[in-house]
């Protein structure tokens, strides 16, 4: 099926995944095997610059005429800087939901906070939308939140303005690394990662896609936004203290 939406998001997905493995390395984590299957793709990367970059994409098309693509990119909790967040589901003819944001972690007057907010005023068309609660805890104003994009013109500024976030993003995020506490940051890292499992839409957005629901469940709890072990990282910080 040729859809010009879904060409452009694939060229887009393979500029993330470039970009990730031309900045950092692939990581590791138990049981995210699982979640690599014919149709399901999750790949997380780390490095210097970030501690944790996951691309997820479930490729529908041809059961279910859609496609979907989640890249979540946070930094190391040392850094202040915010969480980068890109959403995107779409048919063969539209993009029913696009949500793109620069989420703060400890410190929301960060000047990538206000980069992203520029960069989102240009964006005319964007549609203003009343967010839930669990949004409300852990967006920015500014987030780019697009439904029903059918333009041509509309889907080009769209990609065109996230590939240039991602690309100010991976340049500036490690300048920001030692401005902060490791464990207010962690802490804050992991309020992002409760709120965002709040999201109802996200499972039922992937089991309507014909994914396993077990599957589904399991993934949105430990896998599509894991919680850091603000325990174990105290444990850590002692042990290197003493040595």
């Amino acid at each position: 099926m040729k859809s010009m939406i879904w060409d452009h998001l694939q060229t887009l997905q393979e500029e993330f995944q470039d970009k990730f493995r031309r900045t950092g390395s692939p990581s590791y984590e138990t049981g995210m095997e699982r979640f690599n299957q014919p149709g399901w793709i999750n790949e997380v990367y780390a490095s210097p610059s970030y501690r944790r970059a996951h691309i997820d994409v479930v490729d529908a098309r041809e059961t279910k005429g859609l496609w979907m693509m989640h890249v979540c990119i946070f930094p190391h909790t040392s850094n202040d800087g915010p969480v980068f967040g890109f959403d995107v589901i779409a048919g063969k003819n539209k993009m029913t939901g696009a949500f793109h944001d620069f989420s703060p972690t400890v410190n929301d007057d960060h000047e990538m906070i206000h980069h992203f907010a520029e960069v989102a005023q240009t964006l005319k068309w964007k549609r203003e939308r009343e967010l839930p609660d669990w949004a409300k805890a852990i967006f920015t104003d500014s987030m780019i939140a697009a439904g029903n994009v059918q333009d041509e013109a509309e889907i080009s500024q769209l990609l065109t303005t996230v590939s240039g976030t991602l690309d100010y993003y991976l340049g500036n995020i490690e300048r920001f690394n030692g401005n902060a506490d490791d464990f207010l940051c962690a802490n804050a890292q992991n309020r992002y990662a409760h709120f965002q499992k709040q999201n109802p839409h996200t499972p039922r957005t992937m089991k309507s896609l014909g994914l396993d629901e077990s599957d589904v469940d399991m993934f949105v709890k430990e896998c599509l936004f894991p919680e850091i072990d603000v325990a174990g990282l105290q444990q850590f910080s002692e042990r290197q203290k003493r040595s």
